[in-house]
């Protein structure tokens, strides 16, 4: 099973998504199935892990009615905000559909990356591990100590960085970012997607070989059997096409990587993290 393993979709009118504005053309207007569907085709991909772009639980009951109609949804990793005291009612509830594969803590929203470390939150997160939750972890560079903490305090999180966590792509910097992602991946639990990589870049000017020491930082801190492909599509739109992305990605890769490596890369590992 060939799986893009991060990507949205949204209907603007639904009036949850405050963050997509006329101010961003590319990506003011609604994006479904139908639209993904010939990229995925393209790509030889069986379909996709669809993940929250909004901040409610009714943005994820809408993706999990999409999931109902739509083979290509493979899963949807939904939002739960665990600050919320009904946090673990929304959990149950979305839990009994058969595509929820998740949730997504957004942490790079966060005036302040401490709060996940509230005896609470850890609380509520040690709770969903002990369930064999899914978790993607939306976090930047910049907000790593927190999260290192924080799987220190849950060590059996179940968890994956999104978007390789975010590095500062279009500066050229690794450090420390290169430091915290090795100790990241220390925890055998945590995988990473090496989605979001070009919206990190300078959206007009990037170029491939930019990629190159994140890319291969990731995996030869993960290795072949915790990374997967997320496109970010239709985020991604901001600075480069699906087919873009697609080829940053592989120009990246290490030449000793294989079909098995690729295979793993491409869904086996989605399929593995999110129990397909």
């Amino acid at each position: 099973m060939r799986i893009d393993a991060h990507q949205h979709y949204w209907k603007i009118d639904r009036g949850d998504y405050g963050w997509i504005t006329p101010d961003i053309p590319v990506l003011y207007r609604d994006f479904l199935p139908l639209d993904l569907k010939p990229h995925l085709d393209a790509h030889q991909l069986d379909g996709a892990i669809v993940v929250q772009a909004a901040p409610t639980p009714e943005e994820t009951e809408f993706l999990l009615s999409l999931a109902g109609q739509d083979e290509s949804i493979k899963g949807v990793v939904g939002f739960l905000d665990l600050t919320d005291d009904r946090h673990a009612d929304h959990y149950e509830k979305f839990a009994r559909h058969p595509k929820f594969v998740g949730f997504r803590i957004m942490i790079q929203d966060m005036p302040d990356a401490g709060v996940i470390l509230a005896p609470s939150y850890v609380e509520a997160l040690r709770t969903y591990a002990e369930q064999g939750a899914a978790v993607d972890l939306l976090v930047k560079s910049d907000q790593l100590e927190p999260l290192l903490e924080l799987v220190k305090q849950v060590p059996g999180l179940r968890g994956v960085i999104d978007h390789i966590a975010k590095p500062r792509i279009a500066g050229g910097l690794m450090e420390p970012w290169d430091r915290q992602i090795a100790q990241l991946a220390s925890h055998s639990n945590l995988y990473c997607k090496l989605s979001g990589m070009v919206t990190e870049a300078d959206h007009e000017k990037w170029k491939a070989e930019q990629f190159v020491p994140y890319v291969r930082h990731v995996l030869d801190c993960f290795g072949p059997d915790r990374v997967m492909f997320g496109s970010d599509w239709p985020v991604c739109l901001l600075a480069a096409g699906y087919d873009e992305v697609v080829d940053v990605l592989e120009r990246a890769l290490p030449d000793a990587w294989g079909a098995a490596e690729l295979e793993k890369l491409y869904g086996l590992n989605a399929k593995t993290f999110y129990r397909l």
